[in-house]
């Protein structure tokens, strides 16, 4: 790369580090909102700028070259600062920050209340509620979310690598029971009580596989079973009506909508914990992201990151602890 031209236009490294980022040209282009011929000539043109071939291209993958791993660092340096200094003059860095906070009964709505409690009326917070982690990770990769909550473990590792992410809390796992449900009379559930019994834990649902990833290591060993795959409910009402016309037992969260005609009973022996985190993009600057980050630190101080003694945790969040507790 000797004798670069110190005049590279940004639009260039922005056209690189979505490239990157994808690994795909076709879903560059369409973060980018650009055709993908046009694509391909501003990555042509900055590899001829900068003398070294930034991609390796065959019928099946896109793979960075040396030269392409060693110019990301300082693509997203210099696009961060542009984008610094375009919020500094113009007044970008308030636009709108998008959250998702998957549904309006949650741990994200929770800490978008208390975000909004905490900044002034020209930083603006819109909230948007995708059904699950593995659904609004791809909108945040696409650059159509800023931030979201979920149990980040869960995604896949390839996915998870790619944004910025902060425990915030353990929600205790919970089922909801219908009201003449033989368990409903118990103000605990031991998970043993369950054994025999189907639970509706979003099978079938490709934006939620986080959570069913959680139930399915939950049930193993335990004869509780999964409801078979149904396609993903959109909105409270639509949950609401299919829940009560399959009668399903759900698995779901401590912090979750109540259904007509049922009950929501924490379970334990052991307690099973959800790791919720908050994620956003990489390089994410904006008040409201602070904001967010204020407020989940604070509603974390009344005990949100608590485990009761004995609890249960998913594989992956088990061996970070674990490795954690080698590690102090």
């Amino acid at each position: 790369m000797d004798g670069v031209n110190r005049d590279l236009e940004p639009r260039l490294l922005r056209a690189f580090t979505a490239v990157a980022d994808e690994l795909h040209f076709t879903r560059a282009a369409a973060r980018l909102y650009v055709a993908q011929q046009a694509l391909s000539r501003d990555i042509r043109r900055l590899e001829r700028e900068l003398g070294a071939e930034l991609f390796v291209r065959t019928t099946r993958q896109v793979a960075l070259t040396a030269a392409g791993e060693r110019l990301l660092p300082y693509a997203r340096r210099v696009l961060q600062a542009q984008d610094d200094l375009a919020a500094a003059f113009s007044g970008a860095g308030r636009r709108p920050l998008l959250v998702d906070v998957g549904a309006p009964v949650s741990t994200g709505s929770q800490v978008l209340a208390e975000a909004r409690r905490r900044v002034g009326p020209e930083t603006e917070l819109v909230a948007r509620f995708h059904s699950g982690l593995a659904g609004a990770a791809a909108e945040l990769l696409a650059g159509r979310l800023d931030v979201s909550f979920g149990r980040a473990h869960g995604l896949d590792p390839a996915v998870l690598a790619r944004l910025e992410h902060r425990l915030i809390r353990y929600e205790r796992i919970a089922v909801v029971l219908r009201e003449d449900h033989p368990l409903a009379r118990c103000e605990e559930i031991p998970l043993s009580a369950l054994a025999g019994e189907t639970l509706y834990a979003a099978a079938g649902n490709d934006t939620t596989t986080e959570w069913t990833d959680l139930a399915a290591q939950l049930f193993a060993g335990r004869g509780i079973a999964m409801a078979e795959p149904f396609p993903e409910i959109e909105g409270d009402e639509e949950f609401i009506r299919v829940v009560t016309k399959r009668r399903w037992s759900v698995l779901a969260s401590e912090v979750f909508i109540r259904l007509p005609g049922t009950v929501l009973r924490p379970l334990t022996d052991p307690v099973p914990l959800s790791p919720v985190s908050v994620l956003w993009r990489r390089g994410l600057s904006h008040p409201g992201l602070d904001a967010l980050h204020a407020a989940a630190r604070a509603l974390a101080a009344a005990g949100w990151l608590h485990r009761p003694p004995g609890s249960w945790l998913p594989g992956p969040e088990a061996l970070v602890l674990r490795d954690l507790r080698t590690v102090e």
